[in-house]
């Protein structure tokens, strides 16, 4: 049966659909079966993948409104080694129409449940904000992965989230765990970076990953190519920093799995 991890944070602009991307990738070049869930209207995750979301037939909003099951709207992002269930901009109308269903909540943890034994791992994009969308991850997730940069206000942000993670806990999904913490767009040589990185060993030690992700041209140029960027460029340092993200992630999970080197774990 398939670990379901949303990969979430209610701050934009931290390196969340890169993460879901490049974990998705790294993790089926590890042989992994993989699907990733694109839950943002903005649908980046989609267009991440190779696949055209002006072209969607069906996806992720067909799924949450009931119109599809799960396993009719997947498709294969070929170039990257993973499945794919895409969303684009119908995906805001799905929000609305939530609010009026029954189990508003849980439509995606159904969805989710007649394929979770045909894949290892379903990572799911989350939107950056707290959301119908972002509740309908959390309440589905066996955990959250939390992509964060270091810079001022981050630990208010995942101050948040953790708060919102624990009402969660308490009300719709009991066994929902922080997966970790990923520190993304690092710089070793900025001092805010390295001051709000100790912040985060002191607090967070426990689910805080060793992997830090590099600010990396090439990573930044994938997306525009519709490639993770170990397809674009597997020798690029951000390359090796999400395959070591992904064997640490494994070995976390108590897999046997031996992980690249990891050039880009922390100084």
């Amino acid at each position: 049966m398939a670990k379901i991890i949303a990969i979430a944070n209610q701050k934009g602009g931290v390196g969340k659909t890169t993460t879901a991307i490049n974990l998705a990738a790294s993790l089926s070049r590890m042989q992994r079966r993989v699907l990733l869930v694109d839950l943002d209207p903005q649908g980046n995750a989609t267009m991440g993948s190779g696949i055209d979301k002006n072209s969607i037939v069906l996806g992720t909003y067909d799924v949450l409104t009931g119109k599809s099951h799960l396993a009719g709207a997947v498709t294969r992002a070929a170039d990257a080694g993973y499945a794919l269930l895409p969303s684009n901009a119908d995906l805001t109308a799905a929000e609305v129409e939530l609010l009026e269903m029954e189990n508003k909540e849980q439509r995606l943890r159904t969805a989710l449940i007649a394929v979770t034994d045909n894949y290892d791992f379903v990572l799911i994009d989350c939107p950056p904000s707290l959301n119908m969308l972002t509740l309908n991850a959390l309440v589905a997730a066996d955990a959250v992965l939390i992509p964060m940069q270091c810079e001022y206000y981050a630990l208010e942000g995942l101050s948040a989230l953790s708060n919102t993670i624990a009402a969660i806990q308490q009300s719709l999904n009991p066994a929902l765990v922080i997966e970790g913490i990923v520190r993304t767009m690092f710089d070793p040589r900025n001092n805010l970076t390295q001051q709000v990185s100790e912040q985060l060993k002191q607090h967070f030690n426990d689910v805080l990953y060793r992997t830090v992700i590099p600010r990396n041209i090439r990573l930044a140029e994938a997306p525009s190519h519709g490639l993770p960027v170990i397809a674009y460029d597997k020798a690029s340092s951000g390359a090796q920093a999400y395959l070591a993200l992904a064997g640490e992630l494994l070995r976390r999970g108590s897999e046997t799995d031996t992980a690249p080197p990891a050039e880009t774990q922390e100084p």
